[in-house]
């Protein structure tokens, strides 16, 4: 396979044409190594269609595959016992995947490594069209800060990340309003500052005037089934209604009596519900609507990603919601919308729009072309951003 590959550049040097050449198998020859990947490493590699290529060196397997996006690709052996190939093309954006050797998943030991799928794993960026408003650039830029803390709650050491906007340790008369921002299941309180790129995000977006500059803390939010309720086998979900009943009621207390007294007492906040905002991608964006919903006295920007979305019925459970809350922001891949098997508790569209006309303020967005993803929570936390802490 790597002959042929070679034989394919050089014509392509040779005629010119590197853009536009294709292998036997059809795949465009302009591989260039990934944007994440560990430094020096060539591979994993992207072309121009979104195919990801991977090459190991694994002289003793019998097989090896390119896991990602749910499919598994096999990869062809040379002479020397190093495996290499390609997968379909991707969607834009960042991928976890993992190589799959004799059987066992391991991560590539070419890219960098993110934490998903309840383990750290291998990762991929597919370059965008918009990748533009989480690029790295010559702006002012804020930090990301790992804040240590004990919580009395769960009575053990407990971390968080913290985005502080450029400028937040030279003004020191400025306070801040406050985005809680909430992880996916599987993944933890690394995921929107290193596979989100929030802080990226928010410096571009403070740099062109479009945002106002607040804070960001991206707490750990995974939960566990109580062992008394763990009656199904391994892998599958109980019996009754899922998530159970009660699910978030951990981290709702964490959140509630560590988290945000533990952030207004160590960071310029301004400490009131008008400048307090929750939001969260899937898990976190469920977290985010059982929580808003309880505790509308605590929040007034609500944002769910991927994360269900909030109906009529609800508010009408929730007293105080519908006077106290600004916002409610909801949004999705336009390729979940097209695949009904994820439960929405309902249509999102239309549970939105009949907030709206109930005088809630709210917006719905749809991400195009993504699923169930980290270029839909991007382009998510981009668009909501804009809409907070505004009069």
């Amino acid at each position: 396979m790597k002959n042929s590959i070679q034989f394919f550049l050089l014509a392509a040097l040779m005629t010119g044409g590197l853009c536009s050449v294709r292998s036997q198998s059809g795949v465009i020859e302009d591989f260039k190594p990934s944007s994440v990947n560990q430094p020096g490493k060539e591979y994993p590699q992207v072309n121009s269609e979104g195919r990801v290529r991977v090459q190991i060196s694994a002289p003793g397997a019998n097989k090896v595959q390119l896991d990602i996006g749910a499919v598994k690709y096999d990869l062809l052996k040379d002479e020397n016992g190093v495996w290499i190939g390609e997968s379909a093309p991707q969607d834009e954006g960042f991928h976890y995947y993992q190589l799959n050797i004799d059987g066992a998943s391991v991560p590539d030991p070419g890219s960098l490594y993110f934490y998903g799928a309840s383990r750290w794993g291998s990762g991929i960026e597919i370059p965008a069209e918009d990748q533009d408003f989480y690029a790295l650039k010559n702006v002012p830029h804020g930090q990301v800060r790992e804040h240590i803390y004990f919580s009395e709650t769960n009575n053990n050491m407990r971390r968080c990340f913290v985005y502080t906007p450029a400028g937040y340790d030279r003004d020191t008369e400025n306070r801040y309003p406050v985005l809680y921002l909430q992880h996916g299941g599987g993944e933890d309180e690394t995921g929107w500052s290193n596979q989100g790129r929030a802080g990226l995000i928010m410096d571009n977006l403070i740099a062109e005037g479009k945002a106002k500059p607040f804070i960001i803390v991206m707490d750990n939010g995974t939960w566990r089934m109580p062992e008394r309720n763990r009656t199904a086998p391994r892998g599958e979900r109980p019996a009754g209604p899922w998530p159970p009943e009660g699910w978030a009621d951990g981290f709702m207390k964490t959140l509630l009596e560590d988290i945000i007294p533990m952030i207004d007492a160590s960071y310029r906040t301004l400490a009131d519900p008008q400048h307090r905002a929750m939001a969260g991608l899937s898990m976190g964006g469920m977290q985010t609507r059982v929580i808003t919903l309880a505790h509308p006295e605590v929040f007034s920007y609500v944002g769910m990603f991927s994360g269900g979305s909030i109906s009529m019925e609800d508010i009408e459970k929730a007293p105080g919601f519908k006077e106290n809350v600004r916002l409610v922001f909801i949004s999705y891949g336009s390729r979940e919308l097209e695949n009904p098997r994820r439960g929405f508790g309902g249509d999102p569209k239309e549970n939105t729009d009949e907030l709206e006309a109930a005088g809630i303020n709210t917006h719905f967005y749809v991400s195009p072309q993504t699923a169930h993803e980290w270029q839909s929570w991007r382009r998510s936390l981009y668009q909501f951003a804009q809409l907070l802490f505004k009069n």
